[in-house]
């Protein structure tokens, strides 16, 4: 049989084996962190006739004589290049700038691997793909303190934030150089006790001498009584504070009883932020302290952090996303839906926080979609099928040839 026949047939099946991946990225044009493949061929095992020998005496050396018996997949790869990041608006929409794979945790406890970034909560607080049901892997906070141990990520509905009792007064802005002698205006700062109970402190600052001012505080409102002080607070020439900022003892908001059982609290009046400049008296105050509050809704930002924000105006990290990152990404297993598994060639995976070691920051409100370049696929298509075209007609042709040799006994 003539080994041509072979390699026509090893043609056609391999620049099918071609197609199939072509077609597969062709597919996949619009899949969200789709990565695309490529097929390369190597020919295979050659028949020697001649071998080659060294010139010896008069005759010089010759070289081998072989013919290849066809053509092999040598491998098929898989291209890790970025895709387009396309925005959604939707706040739990990740993209990853970076080298990264997010990590999910599968129904069966294992971490599997993904650039897809399509995520959601379900009604438990879980931070999944909600296609799979598959949890994303990260650091778990409390209290706003980001943990060190791995694991799936919740936020559950409802969440309630504790009550901070207020321990600093801050006031910033300005008071008016120009203003008389005796001249004195009011601020309002809303603390809070330990209970979470406000109460108002009215804080009245007093021009005493020129770049000399006094703050005296009193109980606002019949929730509290107020006592301590009062402040001097001075300027230099330009209308800077002469020193500091922060006062050397705090004034105490005692909570009526019996009708509030909270402690007394302490809070210490911060001036750092102050000025006195010529012009109108811009004087804010504010405290430290806040209400309890329930969780409203769940933002990420670009270092994957889960951040909380509640009904009583506060903040807080819920937790963060955790990337993995590999030796060799190209020697990762696809197992469906945008999913990869670490194989012995791909090395283990190396997880930790985004922005670290290389492993990517996120790009929240954006997906990844798919790496595959069309014109790139297409041109690929046309010379696959015109490699197939002339594979069939490498078979044609032998075939034509054995039916001559057959026809020699006529």
């Amino acid at each position: 049989m003539m080994r041509s026949l072979f390699s026509g047939v090893s043609g056609l099946k391999n620049h099918q084996t071609r197609m199939d991946v072509i077609g597969n990225n062709i597919a996949n044009v619009n899949t969200v962190g789709f990565k695309s493949s490529r097929t390369n061929f190597q020919d295979v095992l050659s028949q020697t006739l001649q071998g080659a020998a060294s010139a010896q005496g008069n005759r010089g050396g010759t070289n081998p004589m072989q013919v290849g018996l066809g053509v092999g997949i040598a491998s098929i790869d898989t291209i890790f290049t970025d895709g387009s990041f396309q925005p959604t608006g939707k706040l739990t929409d990740l993209s990853i700038q970076g080298q990264g794979f997010f990590v999910l945790h599968d129904s069966s406890g294992n971490n599997i691997y993904t650039r897809a970034g399509n995520f959601d909560f379900d009604k438990q607080g879980n931070f999944l793909v909600p296609g799979t049901g598959f949890k994303v892997m990260g650091y778990q906070g409390t209290n706003g303190t980001v943990g060190t141990s791995l694991g799936p990520l919740q936020v559950p509905v409802g969440t309630a934030m504790a009550p901070k009792a207020s321990s600093k007064a801050m006031f910033s802005k300005n008071l008016d150089a120009a203003a008389d002698i005796g001249k004195s205006l009011s601020k309002t700062v809303t603390a809070y006790d330990t209970n979470g109970s406000a109460h108002n402190v009215s804080c009245t600052f007093t021009k005493t001498g020129i770049g000399t001012w006094s703050m005296a505080v009193a109980a606002g409102d019949a929730t509290s009584t107020v006592t301590g002080g009062p402040y001097t607070i001075t300027f230099n020439a330009d209308g800077t504070l002469t020193a500091g900022g922060a006062a050397a003892a705090g004034f105490v908001v005692t909570p009526a009883a019996p009708g509030n059982p909270a402690a007394a609290v302490t809070i210490t009046p911060d001036f750092s932020g102050i000025t006195q400049y010529a012009g109108d008296a811009t004087l804010v105050g504010d405290s430290d302290g806040y209400k309890s509050g329930t969780l409203q809704n769940v933002s990420i930002d670009p270092n994957g952090s889960l951040m909380g924000r509640f009904d009583n105006g506060q903040s807080q990290v819920m937790g963060k996303v955790a990337l993995a990152i590999f030796e060799n990404p190209a020697g990762l297993t696809k197992v469906g839906s945008n999913m990869f598994i670490e194989s012995s060639n791909s090395g283990t995976a190396a997880i930790d926080q985004g922005g670290v070691g290389g492993r990517g920051t996120f790009s929240p409100g954006t997906l990844e979609m798919s790496n595959v370049d069309l014109a790139n696929e297409f041109s690929s298509m046309i010379i696959t099928q015109r490699g197939f075209q002339a594979n069939s007609k490498i078979i044609t042709v032998t075939d034509e040839m054995l039916q001559d040799l057959a026809n020699l006994k006529r």
